[in-house]
């Protein structure tokens, strides 16, 4: 039994700590951008234009991932804008989590119509295209970081609403809710108490889920210039820059596009990670 359990659990644990590892290392970059970025990521230098990386010929080694078309330092410009990333991702995660688990968590236990209402509400805003909603959104609150947050929250609390109904509906029908419910605790005690702790690995995985497709969804937005201010150093915005000159100065859109990938990755494996850890079978 010890050397299955270290089998199950070896993975885990390594995927727990090099995603966990990641985003860490992200957030101290975001963190700390001011005093550990080489340069001001708005400070523009044409005669540095299109510099490489600093393993490549030609290249300044006050430039570590070499500049744009504009002589911008790209690593400053990763930095910062992972602070706008995670920020949404942050706050939009735990915005949409708080709604969407909630309501869900009501629906699945209460039922009756109380199911049919907020069932019928996550059907017709799930019939909405997600990117195309996020676009409209932003096209009438206009653009900036409350918007996107709004555009993200609006959309996507319809995936937590459904998961944590279908979790709480399961829940509900267990031994332990009917004896909370003899020994005379209150239906919403009973909810919050009995169920809530049972479903909340589900809400943690789709949580980190979230603030995964948060920061895509920002970037989209800034990809097409509908995030904040076009100056302001986004990870869409360089990929979105990097695109037009990919054969001429490719590291634009390489790095950001990479730091974009383990991001989003990260997010998703410690999600995953954390709900097998918590999960009570394997535990």
């Amino acid at each position: 039994m010890r050397d299955a359990r270290s089998r199950v659990r070896r993975p885990i644990g390594l995927r727990l700590w090099l995603s966990g590892g990641w985003i860490t290392l992200l957030i101290i970059g975001a963190v700390l951008a001011p005093l550990i970025a080489p340069h001001d990521p708005l400070y523009q230098d044409l005669f540095a234009g299109r510099m490489p990386p600093v393993w490549v010929d030609g290249a300044d080694p006050n430039f570590l991932l070499g500049t744009d078309s504009l002589g911008r330092d790209v690593l400053s410009r990763i930095l910062y804008g992972a602070r706008l990333a995670l920020t949404v991702a942050l706050v939009a995660g735990t915005l949409t989590c708080l709604i969407g688990a909630t309501l869900g968590l009501i629906a699945g236990y209460y039922r009756g119509w109380v199911d049919m209402v907020i069932s019928r509400l996550v059907d017709i805003w799930m019939a909405f295209p997600p990117v195309l909603f996020a676009i409209l959104l932003i096209a009438v609150l206009g653009t900036g970081l409350t918007s996107i947050i709004i555009a993200i929250v609006v959309i996507d609390w319809t995936r937590f609403a459904r998961v944590v109904r279908a979790e709480a509906m399961t829940q509900g029908t267990m031994d332990y809710v009917a004896s909370a419910q003899v020994v005379g605790r209150t239906k919403a005690g009973t909810m919050f108490a009995e169920i809530l702790p049972n479903v909340l690995p589900t809400i943690v995985a789709l949580l980190t889920l979230e603030m995964g497709i948060a920061v895509i969804v920002e970037a989209i937005l800034s990809f097409v210039n509908l995030s904040i201010s076009t100056d302001a150093p986004t990870w869409g915005g360089m990929i979105a820059e990097g695109r037009t000159s990919v054969h001429q100065a490719w590291w634009v859109l390489v790095f950001p596009l990479i730091t974009l990938f383990l991001t989003v990755l990260s997010f998703s494996q410690l999600g995953e990670g954390l709900k097998d850890y918590f999960d009570p079978v394997l535990r």
